[in-house]
């Protein structure tokens, strides 16, 4: 297959090639841009030279079908609710990392991204890409809208209590911490050297534009579930989500039952490991992995359950979950060109 890249200069289109550089099914990659037509690619990641010689490329959709047989656009908020129906037109399957198609209400990614939504055609058939529990419709869909990093790290965790019943959905506390790779690639006074090294930040408070991702999904799995505390954190480092979620039993249990249940559910899950008792993850473990490390425990004395959740936010929470369904919506093996080993230390 051959398959484009919109948005290649950012931090997400720059993994995505390193990922798909290897990808035994592809035997083109076209890397598309807004603005730097005829640029090579290692002029602004020197580390890419010999890897990619071609220059970038204009998008236009006219000859795209025959360049091309699947898009990702690893773009900011507004581009792909554009693009997205041209590019379907042309007979090409789109994998969007942006966060335009995730929201199934206009007026709610209105009101949190603060721009005009995509159109209902689009959010009608875009298939939400949470790839361990949306399997079947990622099979058939030929429009993904990738999650969110935050929200992939927090969903895996929850999925299982949450669906099962085990605890008060209106009780969840998530406490999301993520290194400066998240904010993208441009400079910003949030997250330059002098600001974030020796620092840890909190923002966004209550107005974080995944916190309707993640409740919207909580619904799906369980009617009711209701609105949660979602709050984000920058940590100086490159790049990891560590996301700890606190909620309320409905019952005693022990933590035996609570592991087994989790253990289960993963069971046949490539890229989701559960801890053994006593041990939590670190996001060093799952560094430039498609990997979500997950540890959990009960506490008797208070009737709470703790969740952490790890991932690589470029990778599984970005460019990886990407060709994770990319992989399941073309009928490859899951993890093909995913199966790295973490980076330690």
């Amino acid at each position: 297959m051959r398959v484009g890249i919109v948005g290649a200069t950012g931090y997400g289109g720059a993994e995505l090639l390193r990922l798909l550089n290897h990808h035994p099914h592809i035997s083109d990659i076209v890397l598309y841009t807004s603005s730097k037509e005829g640029m090579n690619i290692h002029e602004t990641y020197p580390h890419l030279a010999k890897i990619y010689e071609k220059p970038l490329k204009a998008l236009t959709t006219d000859s795209l079908n025959e360049e091309v047989d699947t898009v990702f656009l690893a773009t900011p908020p507004g581009v792909s609710s554009k693009w997205s129906i041209a590019i379907l037109e042309s007979n090409c399957q789109v994998i969007d990392l942006s966060g335009d198609l995730r929201l199934n209400s206009p007026k709610t990614y209105t009101k949190w991204y603060k721009r005009e939504a995509a159109s209902e055609e689009l959010l009608q058939e875009a298939v939400y890409g949470l790839t361990e529990w949306n399997r079947e419709q990622i099979q058939k869909a030929r429009l993904i809208a990738n999650p969110g990093c935050y929200p992939t790290a927090t969903l895996l965790g929850l999925a299982p209590v949450v669906k099962e019943g085990l605890i008060d959905v209106r009780s969840i506390i998530i406490d999301a911490k993520s290194g400066t790779s998240g904010a993208g690639r441009s400079a910003s006074m949030m997250t330059h050297y002098s600001e974030m090294s020796e620092n840890f930040k909190i923002y966004q408070i209550n107005q974080h534009k995944h916190v309707p991702e993640i409740e919207q999904q909580l619904r799906i799995w369980n009617e009711d579930a209701a609105a949660v505390t979602f709050q984000p954190h920058l940590v100086p480092m490159v790049r990891g989500i560590m996301s700890t979620m606190y909620m309320n039993a409905k019952k005693e249990m022990s933590e035996k039952e609570l592991r087994e249940l989790y253990k289960e559910v993963y069971r046949d899950e490539l890229f989701v490991r559960i801890r053994p008792e006593g041990q939590f993850p670190a996001t060093k473990e799952v560094y430039g992995s498609n990997y979500c490390d997950i540890g959990l425990t009960y506490d008797e004395r208070t009737g709470r359950i703790t969740i952490v959740s790890v991932i690589d936010n470029i990778v599984k929470g970005a460019s990886g979950q990407a060709i994770q369904n990319f992989n399941v919506m073309n009928g490859f093996e899951e993890g093909t060109s995913l199966n790295n080993v973490p980076m330690y230390p």
